[in-house]
């Protein structure tokens, strides 16, 4: 069966790849912001946004590859009412750290499998996240140590690397805060069938 990735991040496919899990990557061809926009309106919560992004993504790809089993994912990231999303540049993404600074935010990681234009699947995991403070210098030299990488993430920070420094305490998997809740996808995978189990 082929597995098709519904994504261009490097990260979620690096823990796909370390899983063992074949598959290819495709990227979705949708406005994330156009998406997103509506549902702020009708009260939706980060974690429906999340789902609602990934299972966008997920359909947009198998609508184009039939029979493909397709993982769509996304994640957001929200400071009590407030969605954050992916800085645009460096002067962002240290004004973000700012705001996260001495607060805990959540990480809303959605994942969704679609065939042939249809949904089969949906699951959405949350990590708690509590920055410690920090101080403005700090942000200005780790950015300028993380360079571009930390534009990739919508937190300005890779847990996988220096971005742990940023974290008094963290609650939730490892697969979730890098954006992909691996362990509840890898059940949906074998109830499937796609992967030996």
């Amino acid at each position: 069966m082929d597995i098709i990735l519904a994504s261009k991040s490097p990260f979620r496919a690096t823990l796909l790849k370390n899983a063992g899990i074949s598959f290819t990557a495709q990227a979705a061809n949708i406005d994330e912001r156009a998406v997103e926009a509506p549902l702020y309106d009708t009260g939706a919560t980060p974690e429906d946004v999340a789902l609602v992004l990934a299972e966008a993504k997920a359909l947009e790809v198998s609508e184009r590859n039939p029979g493909a089993l397709v993982i769509g994912s996304d994640q957001t990231l929200s400071l009590g009412d407030e969605v954050l999303h992916k800085p645009d540049d460096m002067d962002a993404a240290r004004r973000q750290l700012l705001k996260l600074s001495g607060q805990t935010h959540h990480l809303n990681s959605a994942v969704v499998l679609a065939r042939d234009g249809e949904t089969l699947w949906r699951h959405v995991s949350v990590a708690r996240m509590t920055v410690r403070d920090l101080d403005p210098g700090f942000i200005g030299r780790y950015l300028s140590r993380a360079g571009e990488i930390a534009l990739q993430s919508v937190g300005a920070y890779q847990i996988e690397g220096e971005g742990v420094q940023l974290f008094e305490k963290i609650d939730g998997d490892y697969f979730t805060i890098v954006g992909l809740p691996l362990l509840p996808l890898l059940v949906e995978l074998r109830r499937e069938g796609a992967i030996d189990g």
